[in-house]
């Protein structure tokens, strides 16, 4: 099935060259054939979507006007609470549990007539960042189906990179919109914190968590953004210039434990970005060091007491990871947490010093491209981490901060054939910073990348 962007679907049913019906079929079949092979879905709503396609087709008929999602065929993270529908978290203990509540954003996206088509496969609770669920199965990349599509919102990425639905919504808590797009070379956005509402997901940190959307290109994602926020602010800043803008260059910390070939291609991408008319600014970023400390206290003591009650009945029937992070939470004391906080609002002090310099940052989204489901730990050089603490690193520090962080693709490996991103992040409430200098790189270098793209994944369905 040809990929079609939200503008190209919204004019073909303006001119009636097809339906929402006819679409949303199309999906459905796709999915059917194709999500065997990756597992994006846990839930599939055939009969509810084909139900609203045909509802919103006659109103179309009878002159209605469509709203900004009118018949987009959508999917979103199982952690988003959709009334009626079992909403799992990706876990054993929530797998039959139908909420009587829509989530807030979920409720934007109907009240704009997208159409939803599933449920989308996750990292268990979203505490993880590799999508390897043991209770309904691993999430499995397009690029290469042996490989992770990252997570938490593994499921939401790999459904959008796969073309099983036009854009997904996920949430972000250390990565999980940025690290699964940039590992299936889509696009994802976490806004500035609270822009999108948490009402109604089933969230790990009420600090860190962002709720964001993951589409195919620079153009589904900014449409989004309008649709989930009701207003315009983000497309209309589609603008195919960023002739005199200051692109942030951190001389440390983001260029350093970095698979070469992610980092050439990082170097790669701010060259296009000065060649485009950006002007670079060397900045210095070496505070981070030992941040992720802070970052997972946070998170770490908030889920553990968002999940109290599921730890008390219910820890054995958790992931072997989950439970790990979740009996962790249980030892940390008021000062550590309290620390951490305190940390995170100096982190966040010295970023505003440094957005004083620049206009935006752009460093690599990860430090290596996706690894094989079931590794757990990345090796650079006599270094080695954690995989969550490696793809963690250079994402996890705009949650605590709360500034808006973009990632989109900018290259493929050679030898695996496998997608590395690039992260840009602004001021607070600066998203159309990196909607404008996001579009620009896509414009010039991204249209090979997604005809590439489109080309390697149509080769593992069904794989």
């Amino acid at each position: 099935m040809k990929r079609k962007s939200i503008r190209q679907l919204l004019n073909g049913y303006k001119n009636k060259r097809f339906s929402p019906v006819e679409v949303t079929r199309e999906y459905l079949r796709e999915m059917k054939h194709c999500d065997p092979a990756y597992n994006a879905f846990i839930t599939v709503t055939k009969e509810r979507a084909l139900k609203k396609a045909k509802r919103l087709e006659k109103k179309w008929n009878r002159g209605k006007n469509p709203g900004l999602l009118f018949g987009i065929p959508l999917s979103y993270k199982d952690n988003l609470a959709t009334k009626g529908v079992r909403t799992t978290n990706g876990s054993e203990i929530y797998r039959n549990f139908v909420p009587e509540r829509t989530a807030s954003v979920i409720r934007r996206a109907n009240k704009e007539k997208a159409i939803m088509l599933g449920k989308n496969n996750m990292h268990e609770f979203a505490l993880g960042i590799t999508s390897n669920n043991p209770h309904y199965g691993p999430v499995r990349n397009p690029w290469n189906i042996e490989y992770s599509p990252g997570g938490s919102s593994g499921g939401s990425a790999a459904a959008v990179a796969a073309n099983l639905s036009v854009a997904s919504i996920g949430t972000d808590t250390g990565g999980s919109v940025r690290i699964p797009a940039a590992s299936c070379g889509i696009a994802g956005l976490k806004p500035t914190y609270e822009t999108l509402s948490t009402s109604g997901v089933d969230f790990v940190s009420w600090t860190m968590d962002h709720v964001g959307p993951l589409a195919a290109n620079m153009e589904d994602l900014a449409i989004m953004m309008d649709a989930l926020t009701g207003s315009k602010n983000y497309s209309r800043h589609l603008i195919d210039t960023i002739r005199g803008m200051r692109i942030g260059v951190p001389v440390n910390f983001f260029n350093e434990h970095i698979e070469e070939e992610t980092l050439r291609l990082y170097q790669e991408a701010l060259a296009v970005l000065e060649r485009l008319g950006a002007v670079s600014v060397e900045v210095d970023t070496s505070f981070l060091y030992g941040y992720q400390e802070y970052g997972l206290i946070i998170a770490a003591a908030e889920a553990g007491y968002v999940h109290r009650h599921d730890i008390a009945c219910c820890l054995a029937e958790m992931g072997a990871d989950v439970r790990a992070i979740l009996e962790a939470s249980l030892d940390i004391t008021s000062l550590q947490y309290l620390t951490a906080l305190q940390k995170k609002e100096e982190y966040t002090q010295a970023f505003k010093r440094i957005f004083k310099q620049v206009d935006v940052l752009a460093t690599p989204t990860l430090p290596i491209p996706p690894r094989r489901i079931g590794v757990e730990s990345v090796t650079f050089g006599s270094y080695t981490e954690s995989i969550f603490d490696a793809m963690t690193r250079y994402t996890e520090i705009f949650n605590m901060t709360g500034m808006p962080a973009l990632t989109l693709p900018c290259g493929i490996t050679k030898q695996e054939q496998l997608p590395v991103g690039l992260q840009l992040i602004a001021d607070h409430r600066r998203e159309a910073l990196l909607i404008r200098t996001g579009y620009t790189y896509e414009q010039s270098e991204l249209g090979g990348f997604y005809g590439k793209r489109d080309q390697i994944i149509s080769g593992t369905c069904g794989a």
